[in-house]
């Protein structure tokens, strides 16, 4: 592994933030005992987002909230550079959000546990027909009111920029019948790069475009190309201002 040296800050993950989302994980236990929807958790780490970017001096600017309501529910897709990408968004995004998760993740034990019961869907990678399962349980919990995260490109960056767009989130948004809310995050791969143990302090942006209705297009094709173009235009036009 190239660059995997240490730093400050990997040091306040393990020893500040490791515990802190040990006793978290034992607290959401009992809240998704009490509420069975998830939704008591979301509220839990959406203060996680927040309490990581403070910790290690993450500033973030978001430019487009008036973009989207938190009383409505979307298919949230991104793009994928760094690993603080998912604390950033659910700290930043007022929504009430859920994931899809590589599968891994829920083997956790512990964790895999609770971001389960909490309505977090598990992927397997690929093409194959359990992935295609999870897709259509993840348009289910659009239809249940919740708003949902996919990143399409299906793996992280390693130098932020953009990888092309898989199909299956968008297959998601058409089968949940949910708008499609493009967001652009700019600078995380030089926060948590990819192949390093290293965390570095910096500034983030988010960018929130227009949802896009589904509906308006003629295939998942056209949906997926259209959202791939929104977030590489604001990459493009964001990332040198």
């Amino acid at each position: 592994m190239n660059n995997r040296g240490i730093n400050f800050r990997t040091l306040l993950f393990f020893f500040v933030l490791i515990p802190v989302m040990f006793f978290g994980l034992l607290y959401s236990v009992l809240l998704n005992i009490i509420d069975p929807t998830g939704d008591s958790f979301n509220k839990v780490t959406a203060w996680w987002g927040r309490f990581s970017a403070k910790l290690f001096g993450i500033s973030i600017e978001v430019i487009g909230q008036e973009n989207y309501s938190p009383e409505k529910n979307y298919l949230v897709i991104s793009n994928h550079a760094g690993m603080a990408d998912i604390p950033l968004l659910l700290g930043t995004l007022r929504l009430n959000l859920r994931f899809v998760a590589k599968e891994e993740l829920g083997k956790i034990p512990l964790f895999g546990n609770v971001i389960k019961h909490a309505g977090f869907v598990m992927i397997k990678r690929g093409q194959n027909r359990e992935a295609l399962k999870s897709l259509l349980a993840a348009s289910e919990v659009l239809k249940s009111g919740r708003s949902v995260h996919i990143f399409p490109e299906g793996t992280r960056s390693p130098d932020g920029k953009l990888l092309p767009f898989k199909r299956g989130a968008f297959l998601v948004a058409q089968k949940g019948g949910a708008p499609v809310l493009p967001v652009t995050i700019i600078g995380s791969h030089l926060i948590t790069p990819k192949k390093s143990l290293k965390i570095n302090k910096g500034k983030i942006r988010i960018i929130i475009a227009p949802p896009l209705n589904p509906s308006i297009f003629n295939s998942v094709e056209e949906l997926r190309d259209a959202s791939s173009m929104i977030i590489e235009n604001n990459l493009r036009r964001y990332s040198n201002n």
